[in-house]
């Protein structure tokens, strides 16, 4: 199987983007890149992801940017006394599949010009991670059109409790390939990651 570069983004924050991320690693025993991440760092979500995965092929790369407020990338970067370069953020040199997470959703700013959006190389796959709130059609609607319009390919995650019409919906709505949903788990660890990722793994080698 080719190289895979995919990028995993959500509808929203807090919609389960670093549980997918760790489920699709462990899936493709792929390495795994936060480029920026606002926040909890002492628990950060390449911490999260690590302590996820119990392969030991996975690479877990440093953040270009390690922000200290959990707060939009440019906010929380004003805050630390620095301006998110786009030409800083490099995606590292691998031989291996390599996971990317974005933060928050795709307009978050980086800076007054960029965006997550602008982090998206065209050869990257992109997961939007979906899950279901009042709104989250809308928004599963924007992210993939957006998406699709900039020429990527583009498959959903459904996470959190099931909402059979949302799901339908979004699926007749935006035509693209669904590789899975993630349950409203009462607790995820590495044996949890593992059983989706045994599920998934089919359907991201088809990506």
């Amino acid at each position: 199987m080719k190289q895979q570069k995919i990028f995993i983004t959500g509808i929203s924050t807090e919609v389960g983007k670093t549980v997918a991320a760790a489920i699709v690693t462990e899936a493709l025993q792929a390495d795994y890149w936060k480029p920026v991440q606002a926040g909890e760092l002492d628990n950060c979500d390449t911490q999260k992801v690590k302590d996820f995965v119990s392969n030991s092929t996975s690479h877990f790369y440093e953040n270009s940017y390690a922000l200290e407020t959990p707060m939009s990338p440019h906010a929380a970067a004003a805050i630390d006394n620095i301006q998110i370069e786009l030409s800083e953020i490099k995606e590292p040199k691998t031989k291996n599949h390599l996971v990317i997470e974005g933060a928050g959703g795709l307009l978050v700013p980086l800076n007054d010009t960029e965006t997550i959006l602008d982090i998206i190389q065209p050869n990257y796959k992109v997961i939007v991670v979906s899950r279901h709130y009042l709104g989250s059609i809308n928004h599963t609607l924007l992210t993939v059109n957006l998406l699709k319009e900039r020429g990527f390919d583009v498959a959903l995650i459904f996470s959190g409790e099931e909402h059979p019409t949302t799901e339908a919906v979004i699926k007749k709505m935006t035509n693209v390939s669904v590789i899975g949903r993630i349950d409203e788990e009462p607790y995820f660890d590495k044996n949890v990651i593992r059983e989706y990722a045994d599920e998934f793994r089919e359907q991201l080698e088809k990506l």
